[in-house]
């Protein structure tokens, strides 16, 4: 070769070393940065000159001009990131509902200072004193204290379960609109990539420039991303990634698609949908487009009545979780009808507990008027003209009364009734109509308003004047019969908490087994949390082995990266050298 074409070879390792020298120095001046990756530079021969074609030859005669630069990569695993995001989105849906469950032990053992439990023990007192001397003055107004003390506290822990839906719902639509905000930040990188490297592909497809500190931002907005949903992902040939999420596509080339958010008009509870699967209308006086709820059904993020399950990967991603954590509606004792039980509420940590918590607050209010009711209506049978426990209307004295209605009032939505199986969709347990074969319409239909938490309230008269109550009958016995039944109703174990649970409890421990079952499925989920937080751990400490910067390793390759320089320089002196000796000895 020439010596003025060999000092192309010296050129060539200079600039390629001080290329090695930058890609390590801005490795180890990112050591600490979260999410960066560390990069590598890729070198290759240059290409050669051909001298001499000799067809008869094993090889052309050629000239090597050096190494050249090819591409600065990123060190990853695909295997590693994948598994990394998908254990992570478990972690976090199981990270929310053990928080859920804690926050509602949280309002069940702890209220204002005093314990729930202690207001049904308190009544549970007054009705044994009242039993002891059932006339007494004394102990009527303290039973009557009592059950008001008792309602109170239900309805300050049952708003607290609502208050607790509300927050969870803020976390829905926070979650959605982050989601929104990644999806829209990777594709603006998308763009801002692709154009980087397209822009600088070589002859034979290589990209001369990697925008690898762009890279490392997309992929951290992934590995956000994947603690919200379960998503899937594939990078494009022109350097675009592809994302889906929860099974459709969030971002596909230059679009970024929305989540939605369709608020409930009763409930106002957000669902999220994918806008793109449902059909808008135009508001002519705002332009905002709206949707309906049959359009936001068939377009719903998610699946809420799917198995949660590992082997179906159904457990994954933090806005699913706050989505079943919160329920779709506040439920009561009725949602513990045993075909509604596993469909709509088993899987809801908020709506389980406030069904059964409302099933034990029904089931007090209501055994206490039934006893009541029985007596009066017992005294009827005996003596017509009886008032004993009957108010002036000549009803039975209730202590628990309704605030919406004494009686019945009309639905405003008809149930649906399937012909086959001969129910309502809808189902009611007060459900009551005529049912037309033809139409398939349910006529004359009404419900009772029904003896809930936050439809009842004390007596009025009986907080006034306790002694209504007087427990004497009209030819002067004190009714111990009465107060024994009303003990019985308290001491009689014939309560679950709900349908898939077989231990029968009585009023008096009923209370201690539902927070029991909070705090035993709290410490379920601790497990899985303990046990998803070591794989996660594992997956990235093996993740960063791949990813991370090492600045040991990186100084070895600064030192070897410098020692090439130095000998290309080295090399081009001698070549300098030679050609100097070359021109002033010989050149005459």
């Amino acid at each position: 070769m020439p010596l003025m074409g060999s000092l192309y070879i010296g050129v060539s390792g200079l600039q390629t070393s001080q290329n090695a020298l930058n890609t390590t120095a801005h490795n180890i001046s990112n050591t600490d940065t979260k999410g960066y990756v560390r990069q590598q530079i890729l070198q290759s021969t240059a290409a050669y000159n051909t001298i001499k074609t000799d067809y008869h030859a094993v090889s052309n005669q050629q000239i090597g001009l050096g190494v050249v630069y090819s591409k600065t990569r990123q060190v990853r695993d695909v295997f590693l990131d994948a598994t990394y995001r998908r254990e992570s989105g478990r972690s976090s849906f199981y990270e929310v509902s053990a928080d859920a469950l804690g926050e509602i032990e949280n309002l069940l053992d702890e209220m204002n200072g005093e314990t729930f439990q202690e207001s049904i023990q308190d009544l549970w007192t007054s009705v044994q004193e009242m039993a002891k001397d059932p006339s007494s003055a004394v102990t009527q107004g303290l039973f009557i204290e009592r059950c008001s003390e008792f309602l109170a506290r239900s309805q300050s822990v049952y708003q607290g379960l609502c208050d607790y839906q509300l927050s969870l719902n803020e976390t829905v639509k926070k979650n959605t609109n982050r989601i929104n905000d990644i999806a829209e930040q990777i594709k603006v990188l998308n763009d801002e990539i692709r154009m980087i490297e397209i822009s600088n592909t070589k002859e034979f497809g290589i990209s001369f420039e990697r925008a690898n500190d762009l890279r490392d931002t997309r992929n951290a907005l992934i590995d956000e991303l994947s603690t919200y949903g379960n998503i899937s992902y594939e990078e494009d040939v022109d350097c675009t990634v592809w994302i889906q999420f929860e099974g459709e596509d969030l971002v596909r080339r230059e679009v970024a698609y929305s989540l939605g958010l369709y608020e409930d008009p009763k409930t106002g509870f957000y669902t999220p949908f994918w806008e793109k699967n449902a059909k808008a209308t135009i508001d002519p006086q705002t332009g905002e487009r709206r949707y309906s709820a049959e359009e936001v059904e068939k377009a719903k993020v998610y699946d809420l009545n799917r198995v949660i399950s590992s082997d179906l990967n159904t457990d994954i991603g933090a806005l699913k979780s706050a989505l079943l954590a919160r329920g779709d509606h506040k439920s009561d004792y009725t949602d513990l009808m045993e075909d509604r039980y596993d469909y709509e509420i088993s899987q809801s940590v908020c709506m389980n507990v406030m069904a059964e918590f409302d099933q034990l607050v029904h089931g007090i209010a209501t055994s206490v008027n039934d006893v009541i009711a029985k007596a009066a209506y017992e005294a009827k049978q005996i003596n017509p003209s009886s008032t004993y426990l009957m108010d002036t209307d000549g009803n039975p004295i209730q202590v628990f009364k309704k605030i919406a209605s004494d009686g019945y009032s009309a639905t405003t939505t008809p149930p649906t009734w399937n012909a086959l199986t001969g129910q309502a969709s809808n189902f009611n347990p007060e459900l009551v109509g005529t049912y037309d074969p033809i139409t398939g319409e349910v006529t004359g239909y009404q419900v009772e308003s029904l003896y809930t938490t936050t439809n009842m309230q004390i007596n009025v008269d009986l907080l006034r004047q306790p002694t209504k109550l007087g427990f004497v009958k009209i030819d002067g016995q004190v009714d111990f019969v009465t107060m024994e039944s009303l003990k019985s109703a308290f001491e009689a174990e014939e309560m679950t908490l709900n349908p898939n649970v077989k231990k029968k409890s009585s009023f008096v421990d009923y209370y201690g087994d539902l927070v029991s079952q909070v705090a035993n499925s709290g410490s379920v989920y601790k497990s899985i949390i303990d046990s998803q937080e070591k794989t996660v751990m594992a997956t990235s400490n093996a993740r960063e082995q791949v990813i991370g910067v090492s600045q040991d390793e990186e100084m070895t390759f600064m030192i070897k990266f410098q020692n090439a320089y130095n000998a290309s320089s080295r090399y081009i002196n001698v070549v300098d050298d030679m050609l100097e000796h070359i021109i002033n000895t010989l050149a005459v």
